[in-house]
């Protein structure tokens, strides 16, 4: 098998031809100011065409340099990937075969059953988190650890559109630092900005101190149990009353607050918050991963398993935008100190948006509940790809930017799923799926997306697709076993009588 590189590396003789062209393009450059200067000498009346050729030449020479950086921005698909979409047996979205009494089944599954068990799903969610977050406050020291905001229910379930056991509730809690602290935020898209271009969507949090000296830390005079852990000094930093020491050590030496000792000290956290409660609930709690805190796991005596996932994050200003010290389900996230931005608020507000705005019982969040279904019925039969649920909202999010409202009647879900295939499809041709709020004008100015980030680049969230081929083809043949599968999948796990009723559950198979 190759080794996997990126493909600049490959492409070294197609950027190494570019610049010849480009070198040669100066040279005639060159050669036609010098011609043009001698007739301006022989003709003054002319002097006209210098400027005119003269502008030619700069705007060829400007699109050839475009194309070189074009190429090393590793965006260029190479035959073999070309090879990918040219195979026989290859299914375009507009031409897989989509039953619209299968589809009308599903929807109205999700629609009736699924939406009734997804809302007691969310009612008891947010009545633990609430109990949870209330005895995390009482264990908590407040001299050296973070104040905990109210939590805030993010994600397909709290959107609504919550297809696929298992049940995954995901809640941002929002945490503050303890006085006299403050956080001081660095984004990625900020004109003074130090993070490299490869964290687009990143930020860092430095750790100040409000109008004290940098002298001492709390953790120095509280009187402090083995257990606790102080966020800003590790168990062998705590700090004496030396001048200039209150910041070593809150990350690798540098006053930058890192998501693994927020994550160890919420875990801690949490867990000392389940033992004060946990007499009151029947129910067996477990943590998933280690390196996810908060990421729970409910098991009822009746077997029924909920996730619950408590991400502590960083709240932006008076933004709705957050540093989010992980995301759930194993999703890639940055390396400390550098933190990944949730937009989750945003999306939600968008998706509110176009809810107010669309027809009666439109299509939109069916069309969204198909494709994750799909993907996941995916995953289980050929394994994972570089393609997640949040690649489909996505997509949606993007075709719901681009459609008039009364495109999305119920009757035209076929139409709109083709749609949002189709634009999946195309993304991945191209490897390029731009995020939906990030430099997006189209995003309306009701949904409050900070300037700062409307007017930022545009954000590629399948930037891995392109430095790795292997995730790339695989994530391709995902996604066109996915069309190939779709009309077997939908019919397999909604069956429907002969009258049309449906007669087995889709709680049987998700």
């Amino acid at each position: 098998m190759k080794e996997n590189t990126t493909l600049p590396e490959q492409d070294e003789e197609l950027i190494a031809r570019m610049r010849e062209h480009e070198e040669r393009m100066v040279e005639e450059q060159a050669r036609l100011e010098r011609e043009l200067s001698k007739q301006e000498e022989t003709s003054p009346e002319k002097g006209y065409t210098w400027s005119f050729w003269s502008t030619v030449s700069f705007i060829v020479f400007l699109i050839v340099e475009m194309c070189r950086l074009g190429l090393t921005d590793a965006e260029i698909r190479t035959s073999e990937e070309e090879d990918l979409f040219l195979q026989s047996g290859q299914i375009s979205p507009r031409a897989m075969v989509l039953d619209k009494e299968v589809l009308s089944n599903f929807c109205d599954k999700c629609s009736y059953t699924l939406a009734h068990d997804n809302w007691k799903v969310r009612e008891f969610v947010e009545g633990l988190t609430d109990d949870l977050l209330d005895s995390l406050r009482i264990v908590c020291n407040k001299e050296t650890d973070m104040e905990v905001g109210d939590f805030i229910g993010v994600g397909s379930m709290f959107e609504s559109w919550k297809v696929c056991k298992p049940l995954i509730c995901d809640v941002l809690v929002p945490i503050l630092p303890p006085y006299p602290y403050s956080f001081q935020f660095h984004l990625w898209c900020s004109s003074s900005s130090d993070i490299p271009p490869n964290l687009q969507g990143c930020g860092k949090i430095k750790v100040i101190k409000l109008g004290e000296s940098e002298e001492s830390c709390a953790c120095s005079s509280a009187n402090l149990g083995e257990d606790v852990l102080c966020l800003l000094h590790g168990k062998n930093e705590t700090m004496d009353n030396g001048p200039n020491e209150l910041l070593q050590g809150v990350t690798r030496d540098k006053p930058f607050l890192t998501k693994d000792k927020v994550m160890k000290w919420f875990q801690i956290s949490v867990t000392k918050a389940w033992g004060r409660i946990s007499h009151k609930y029947d129910f067996e709690v477990s943590f998933r991963s280690l390196d996810a805190a908060g990421a729970l796991k409910i098991r009822f005596r009746s077997g029924k398993v909920i996730v619950l996932n408590i991400i502590p994050v960083v709240q932006l200003e008076d933004t709705d935008t957050y540093y989010v010290s992980h995301f759930p389900l194993g999703l890639q996230s940055c390396e400390d100190p550098h933190w990944s931005l949730s937009f989750a608020v945003y999306e939600r507000n968008l998706l509110q948006h176009f809810s107010k705005r669309l027809p009666k019982n439109s299509c939109h969040f069916h069309c969204l509940q198909i494709v994750t279904f799909l993907h996941r019925k995916q995953t289980g039969l050929t394994g994972k790809s570089g393609l997640s649920s949040y690649h489909l909202k996505t997509a949606v999010l993007h075709v719901l930017l681009s459609k008039k409202p009364s495109a999305w009647v119920a009757e035209s879900t076929d139409q709109r799923l083709r749609d949002v295939l189709s634009f999946l499809h195309g993304s991945l041709q191209e490897k390029r799926l731009y995020h939906a709020l990030v430099g997006n004008k189209k995003v309306p100015e009701e949904v409050c997306v900070p300037q700062i980030f409307r007017k930022a680049e545009p954000i590629n969230l399948f930037r891995p697709l392109v430095l790795d081929r292997a995730l790339y083809a695989a994530t391709v043949r995902h996604f066109q076993e996915m069309l190939r599968n779709a009309h077997v999948l939908l019919q397999e796990y909604t069956p429907y009588l002969s009258n049309g009723g449906v007669h087995q559950s889709l709680n049987d198979h998700l």
